[in-house]
């Protein structure tokens, strides 16, 4: 991620704004960043792709597992609560980000690569298809290790009591509901990647990451890694209700809404205003 960047090629990106390579890069470069990164991405052996898929849904497995136990009688009222939610949930991402992993949902800024030409559909497709089935490997295990661990008896079964509800609410969610969510989501998961684009540092990044998570957390949008993680949960835990059928009724949905909100509404809209019609 240290290229550098050519004003001849990227005239909008201009050297001289970060001349002694501390400030954060600006959106053009970022744009740019990303870019490159879809590319390497797209042409990642299916090996070490599938195994970081499998991190990425046991990563973000780990944040919904902080996400129970903060949200578990915290005392706190309905908003604080949520929000406290989403600060541990936003874990998850910055494991993902920093540590170095595969997500699906971020991933669907490689649509800026494909729209520009420098990823060919076969290679967007590709990293998809093997991001999510790593993705699910990687959170419906960490499901099933997480029921064994006796993790859902803490406050006394309260923890149960809400990942039950939560599970049971996921797949009860009418479609477009469901869609509508997913597509808000991924706008701001992607648009926590994008930010993350701009840093230099981990700290930078991790703040990058916290605010839109922590905002689609707290304002229930549906994050279809995350749900493969709560929804089998519950199953695990022998919640009546939660069946293999309500999960797929829930991942469908919001599968394609994470790709409206992450590929269309951030990746194809950056890709229109900063690199359409440039080399």
């Amino acid at each position: 991620m240290s290229e550098q960047i050519n004003p001849a090629i990227h005239p909008a990106i201009s050297p001289a704004v970060n001349p002694a390579g501390i400030d954060a890069y600006a959106p053009a470069e970022m744009a740019h960043r990303i870019e490159t990164a879809g590319v390497s991405k797209a042409a990642l052996a299916t090996l070490p792709l599938l195994a970081l898929a499998v991190l990425a849904g046991a990563f973000i497995a780990f944040g919904g597992m902080f996400y129970l136990v903060a949200i578990t009688d915290s005392g706190l009222g309905f908003g604080p609560t949520r929000l406290l939610g989403g600060l541990a949930f936003s874990l998850g991402l910055v494991l993902v980000v920093v540590g170095g992993a595969e997500l699906f949902t971020g991933n669907n800024l490689i649509v800026m690569g494909w729209a520009h030409g420098t990823v060919p559909l076969a290679g967007l497709l590709r990293n998809w298809f093997f991001s999510y089935a790593g993705n699910f490997a990687g959170a419906v295990a960490m499901a099933f290790l997480a029921s064994l661990s006796g993790f859902l008896m803490l406050g006394g079964g309260a923890v149960l009591d809400n990942a039950v509800a939560i599970a049971k609410a996921k797949t009860e969610l009418p479609f477009v509901t469901a869609l509508v969510r997913g597509i808000l989501c991924n706008t701001l998961v992607c648009l926590a990647v994008w930010l993350c684009f701009s840093a230099r540092t981990a700290g930078s990044k991790i703040l990058c990451i916290v605010f839109p998570i922590s905002a689609f957390v707290a304002l229930g949008f549906e994050h279809s890694i995350a749900n493969m993680f709560f929804i089998p949960l519950a199953m695990f835990a022998g919640a009546e209700g939660v069946t293999v059928g309500g999960l797929v009724a829930n991942l469908v949905p919001v599968t394609v809404g994470n790709v409206i909100g992450g590929g269309v509404f951030v990746a194809f809209t950056y890709y229109v205003i900063y690199l359409r019609g440039r080399p």
